[in-house]
């Protein structure tokens, strides 16, 4: 049983806290503020009314990022399984605080409770030089705590959008594309061959720097052309993209190749929907079955102001689900966990658009009706 820690708690936890560690204790004083001021998440696990465990789970103010203050277990209850309740109580009560990743420190000779942790799904980010008071080191892990579940009554059947890490750094849009094509069971004979030809269907020629990144319009004609029904979304008309073009060149260039793209869509009766495509109408249409392929910006997440396509893949109350075909782009540290990662709604608000003039792109694909 689990319950929240209080005063009658004190003399077992300051055994607990002797017995597990010969450093960096937790003094009785700090136990009893931790209390007394309801800091953070103080839990106990009792054992007909013993106290035989505790974790400390503290925020930090304006930020997704829960720490692991401290987890012990007294040492006649270990290898029962108390530490792992713990461990999922902390990830819980995290969890609630709408917390993306729970962070904690552990010495580097601590092999058990490295072994507990990565058995838990955490993995290793760093390790912190002389981190404890015997000027020992800490390994420092993390763990991404939200998970997309399905909405219930789902379909068990239901299948989850396949994940495409990109093979360039100029080729985001056609893994995304990619990877709803996979979803809507569109064969691709060659799909690393086929990334480099939507490419060179959809590129723009230049962008800010090095290979040209690909457009919305071109994105559109190449998904319209493997089979996919469309929907663009843009909060502007004609050519995007172009602000950060300082070669006048360069940018004629660009918009003469837009400028195809959206002549060609139109002949298609492609629909172009000018003007600003909402979070309530995201969430729709991935309600109603399509996927959508969106322009971000990465400042949000790495400071670098970089145009990148991701598929949007579904929605809760609290985030968006992403497969994000970059591996590098965004703080997730574990390349096993990148397909529906969850971006909390009012960051992905943040990052939906790009420069200056916060130009929004976004694809609404459909599997075509026959």
């Amino acid at each position: 049983m689990l319950c929240r820690a209080d005063r009658s708690h004190l003399d077992a936890l300051e055994a607990i806290e002797q017995a597990s560690f010969s450093t960096d204790r937790i003094s009785r004083r700090s136990f009893r503020r931790f209390i007394d001021q309801e800091i953070g998440d103080f839990q106990v696990a009792l054992v007909d009314d013993q106290v035989v465990g505790y974790f400390i789970v503290l925020y930090r103010q304006a930020t997704q990022l829960a720490r692991l203050y401290s987890l012990a277990v007294a040492p006649q209850w270990r290898r029962q399984g108390i530490g792992s309740q713990l461990l999922e109580a902390a990830e819980d009560a995290a969890d609630e605080q709408h917390c993306l990743f729970l962070r904690l420190e552990v010495k580097t000779d601590n092999f058990a409770a490295q072994e507990m942790y990565h058995k838990a799904g955490y993995y290793d980010m760093e390790i912190r030089p002389e981190y404890y008071e015997d000027d020992s080191d800490a390994l420092v892990l993390q763990k991404l705590l939200p998970r997309y579940e399905e909405p219930a009554g789902q379909n068990d059947a239901q299948k989850l959008v396949p994940y495409r890490t990109q093979t360039t750094e100029f080729t985001c849009g056609p893994a995304s594309l990619l990877m709803a094509m996979a979803f809507f069971d569109i064969p691709s004979a060659d799909p690393e061959h086929e990334e480099l030809e939507i490419w060179r269907e959809a590129t723009t020629i230049y962008m800010t720097s090095g290979h040209g990144g690909c457009g919305p319009h071109g994105l559109a004609r190449a998904a319209r052309r493997r089979g996919m029904d469309v929907t663009l979304h843009v909060s502007h008309d004609g050519p995007l993209l172009l602000d950060s073009v300082r070669n006048s060149e360069k940018k004629a260039v660009m918009a003469r190749i837009q400028e195809a793209d959206i002549n060609a869509l139109r002949a298609a009766n492609v629909p172009i929907c000018v003007g600003d495509y909402s979070l309530a109408q995201l969430i729709e249409d991935l309600q109603q079955g399509s996927l959508v392929v969106a322009l971000i910006s990465t400042y949000v997440f790495d400071e670098s102001k970089a145009p990148h396509w991701v598929l949007i893949c579904a929605a809760d109350e609290n985030y968006i689900y992403i497969n994000d075909p970059d591996q590098d782009s965004l703080p997730w540290q574990s390349p096993a966990e990148r397909q529906y990662l969850p971006i909390p709604l009012a960051t992905f608000r943040r990052a939906f658009g790009f420069g200056k003039r916060k130009q929004k792109a976004a694809l609404v694909l459909r599997r075509r009706q026959q």
